[in-house]
């Protein structure tokens, strides 16, 4: 008997575009947001820490309610065009802002923005993409988010270059592959026939929470602990600022991180369509505790970029491998509400990592800050092999 080969759909292909060209977007902004926070408004590290931690939790909680909603309505698309839409506008607040508190601001709305259609679009992968291939679908989408995730930085240190350093200008300019990213998704998106349930229910009552499931709440544990191993990546971009990196080049840093992050998210998830989630995890978390001892280490550029390169591996290996996890394990009328739960709790967890790692980093420095993150791997390590593997 011949096995049908099975393709990934088209409205994959679009919402990865779509993530290429918001992500182009953010790191535009993002990668030079610790340059411009420190270096221009006078901010501190621990001050940095904190607009990261409360930025990505609240994108975390919002996909909550945006994942509920979908359920809810029984519609995928429009919210997910509302979430990019926000990222699309905040942009402009960014090239405005005067303060840190403008900049704040802008940060919340971005990340609000990425809360609201975070869940929905991935619930939306699993609606249009058969079982036997999502782990490619979501590391393929995982892919095109990060090209975008490295065109951003270097796009940046062009301009930044040709303009002077004049930081709000790069800004402005990266307005327009947001635009055009809710342009492609709003024209280029058709949803598929929506869930079989015959009638509304309220996907956030207690019944329906435990319809989840063991399984469900098992994966949302790890990748809670992955969290907390893990902190922002603006960490990297200060370890590079202190390191005598020229302000110019300080973006290839999250350059470098995104782009081997994009070249292994792909293969990955094919990877986990055919092997056992547990040890691909298990994997990620031994790439994760060898980068943040490289990183530890005050041996200079080629040091930091070793570190660097495993971070990106790391990310490669487990980020689309969780979705997947969590596709899998949620029934199909709560996929919204599992993909919102899942960012929720990561999110808490996110602001507490970000605000740990700040504190450390003002009080010890780096070394102290990358090998605590190094002891957290550790523990979800532990964690994850004492649980025995189900199917």
């Amino acid at each position: 008997m011949i096995k049908k080969t099975l393709h990934i759909p088209r409205g994959v292909w679009v919402l990865g575009f779509v993530s290429l060209l918001m992500d182009t977007s953010s790191e535009m902004i993002h990668a030079l947001l610790p340059l411009f926070l420190i270096g221009s408004l006078g901010t501190s590290i621990f001050v940095v820490g904190l607009i990261e931690g409360a930025a990505e939790g609240t994108s975390q909680l919002v996909k909550l309610f945006s994942g509920a909603l979908s359920d809810w309505f029984r519609r995928r698309k429009e919210l997910t065009v509302c979430g990019y839409g926000l990222g699309a506008l905040s942009k402009i607040l960014f090239a405005l802002a005067p303060t840190a508190g403008v900049v704040f601001t802008a940060r919340m709305i971005d990340r609000v923005g990425k809360g609201i259609r975070g869940a929905p679009r991935d619930a939306l992968i699993t609606d249009i993409t058969p079982a036997e291939i999502r782990g490619a679908a979501f590391g393929l989408r995982q892919a095109l988010d990060t090209v975008g995730a490295f065109l951003g930085p270097l796009i940046a240190v062009a301009l930044l270059l040709v303009w002077t350093n004049r930081l709000q200008s790069v800004f402005w300019v990266a307005a327009i592959p947001g635009v055009l990213a809710v342009a492609l998704l709003f024209f280029g998106l058709d949803e598929p026939g929506q869930h079989t349930a015959s009638k509304r229910f309220n996907p956030i009552r207690w019944k329906s929470i435990r319809q989840l499931g063991c399984d469900y709440w098992w994966v949302v544990f790890i990748g809670m602990a992955f969290t907390l191993a893990r902190f922002s990546e603006a960490f990297l971009v200060i370890l590079a600022m202190q390191s005598g990196i020229q302000p110019a080049f300080i973006p290839l840093v999250m350059v470098a991180m995104s782009f081997v992050y994009s070249i292994t998210a792909y293969p990955f998830g094919k990877l986990s369509d055919r092997l056992s989630h547990g040890k691909l995890l298990a994997f990620g978390l031994l790439v994760l505790v060898c980068a943040d001892i490289v990183l530890a280490i005050p041996a200079g550029l080629v040091f930091l970029f070793m570190g660097i390169v495993l971070w990106g591996i790391h990310m490669g290996m487990t980020e689309g491998l969780l979705s997947v996890m969590i596709s899998r394990t949620a029934p199909e009328d709560l996929r919204g509400t599992a993909f919102g739960f899942f960012g929720l709790l990561r999110g808490l967890v996110t602001i507490l990592a970000s605000i740990i790692a700040g504190t450390l980093w003002e009080c010890s420095g780096a070394m102290t800050t990358f090998l605590t993150g190094a002891v957290f791997a550790c523990l979800a390590l532990v964690i994850l092999i004492a649980k025995p593997e189900t199917k």
